[in-house]
């Protein structure tokens, strides 16, 4: 499987990242594991969580995924097999939030304590901090690597100005660029990225891995009504965006999958693979046949005019 950079990180691996937000949430930790083996088995390596998840469940405070997937670590010894990614900065009950240089420290001090080694691949800022100057968050992560703890940074959820502007900040102060952002981006949200903030990642040669690639499910053609949604632990979010241009999208999904052979979500994430300057979308699945078919993603590639179908009814 062709491998793809992630920017000027020095990182690379197939094109697909594992999310691990529901380890531990609605994925208990025995089936966690055996997605995790299967994911690497399979020639995957990139697992990207943070240290908040799953603190919105009854009774979890964070730090879940990150132990989960640092007793697997462990138990499985495949840890040179694998690039670790996780985030700084939510709310984390009982010890803070934010970009801190302190708290950014603190935060990756524990988080290699949940998964039991001695890096981070790739250590992101989780949400923009405009309480904290860009220097100070960014002398944080330069400790950081400066001592091998981080390999590289990178951003999720910032605007095209603000990302401009914490570069800038680390030009400006011989500081590290981030060099991969993590921006919430799919065939059914498109405005966030596309447009200036697609474009500045182009210019800057910054990797990309879009969260939230299928939607909370919805790019599956799981949910069709808002029925469909009730009762769902993601049924909220799926609700928010299941409208009448949602329903057009999963039809045309749904032809295509007839025409390419595969599945609605597979379609869904070649679509996004295909995109300018996207290197690896991040999926969860719950289950081994749910991990076997995002995997099948990568080995189809649509052809211009099921692209520009699917351009014109998501636009």
């Amino acid at each position: 499987m062709r491998h793809r950079q992630f920017g000027k990180s020095g990182l690379s691996c197939a094109p697909l990242v594992l999310g691990g937000h529901v380890f531990g949430w609605t994925a208990s930790e025995t089936v966690s594991h055996a997605i995790l083996d299967a994911f690497v088995d399979r020639g995957f390596a990139m697992i990207d969580t943070a240290d908040t998840y799953s603190n919105w469940a009854p009774g979890h405070n964070g730090g879940e995924s990150e132990q989960i997937i640092g007793n697997w670590l462990r138990s499985s010894g495949k840890r040179e097999q694998v690039l670790i990614a996780t985030k700084v900065g939510g709310d984390m009950k009982g010890v803070g939030r934010g970009l801190s240089k302190a708290h950014v420290i603190r935060s990756a001090e524990e988080s290699l304590r949940r998964f039991g080694t001695d890096r981070i691949d790739l250590y992101q800022a989780h949400f923009d901090d405009t309480s904290v100057a860009f220097e100070a968050t960014l002398e944080a992560f330069a400790s950081l690597l400066q001592c091998g703890k981080v390999r590289a940074i990178g951003a999720s959820n910032y605007s095209a100005p603000r990302l401009a502007e914490a570069l800038a900040a680390a030009r400006n102060h011989g500081l590290p660029l981030y060099s991969c952002l993590q921006p919430h981006y799919n065939l059914a949200t498109r405005g966030f990225f596309e447009g200036g903030l697609q474009q500045l990642c182009e210019r800057e040669e910054m990797g990309v891995i879009p969260f939230r690639g299928l939607e909370a499910g919805l790019l599956t053609g799981k949910y069709r009504s808002l029925a469909d949604t009730i009762g769902a632990a993601r049924g909220a979010l799926v609700a928010r965006v299941l409208d009448d241009r949602s329903l057009d999208i999963l039809r045309e999904l749904d032809a295509a999958a007839v025409r390419c052979g595969a599945t609605p979500a597979q379609v869904a994430l070649a679509w996004l693979l295909a995109q300018p300057g996207v290197t690896a979308p991040i999926v969860s699945v719950t289950s081994l046949i749910q991990l076997n078919e995002i995997c099948g993603a990568t080995e189809i590639s649509l052809d211009a005019r099921t692209l520009m179908r699917l351009d014109l009814i998501s636009a």
